[in-house]
């Protein structure tokens, strides 16, 4: 059984950029809602009940077909907040350092650049999803974006920083006015969570 991991801050530790009762609702409900049906739609399947979330949606194919499409939507649902949750957060550092910071000027020829490509993929992606800085099957840093609750473990990348770009994580304070939420979504990143995701998947 998946359970919700409690909140590490108080809901309103990152106010003013997002408020206390999107937090709340967005904790509480919608992460609780996913981890719910996550463990409802694996009542069918014991063996995968004991595996862990990243290597159930990294071998997705391998879930059965009657159940995929739920465990992929709120298996991934659960995984991104639960990363999610320390990727945003009180405290912390402000900027990427060491092997990070190299690795991110020479990919992206400087973090403003990375900013400016990263906030691109959230503004930009249609609908429900996610922006993402991932580790690829290189092992090279690379930007993208996913629909819905897909995580880039499906496509065997390792996201190490992600930004739930769902109306739920912004509407209550921003409403249609996601290149704000974006842009102050920067000073609340936790980089020091970031730099050990790199460092693991770098291996």
């Amino acid at each position: 059984m998946f359970e919700l991991p409690p909140l590490k801050y108080a809901f309103n530790a990152l106010e003013p950029v997002i408020d206390a009762m999107t937090m709340e609702i967005h904790h509480d409900k919608h992460h609780g809602a996913y981890v719910a049906n996550l463990n409802k739609a694996l009542e069918s399947a014991p063996d995968l009940q004991s595996k862990s979330i990243e290597w159930i949606l990294r071998n997705i194919q391998q879930v059965p077909e009657n159940i995929r499409t739920a465990v992929r939507n709120n298996g991934g649902g659960h995984y991104n907040h639960t990363l999610f949750w320390d990727w945003i957060a009180p405290g912390g550092s402000k900027t990427p350092s060491g092997a990070l910071a190299q690795e991110i000027n020479a990919t992206f020829s400087s973090f403003d650049s990375f900013v400016e490509q990263f906030s691109n993929a959230a503004i930009t992606r249609f609908g429900s999803g996610w922006a993402w800085l991932v580790v690829n099957g290189q092992k090279k840093l690379q930007v993208l974006s996913t629909a819905n609750q897909d995580s880039p473990l499906m496509d065997g990348q390792t996201p190490i920083l992600g930004l739930d770009v769902w109306e739920h994580a912004y509407y209550l304070k921003y409403q249609n006015r996601r290149p704000e939420y974006v842009k102050n979504f920067w000073s609340i990143v936790n980089w020091d969570f970031v730099n050990s995701l790199y460092q693991a998947a770098k291996g």
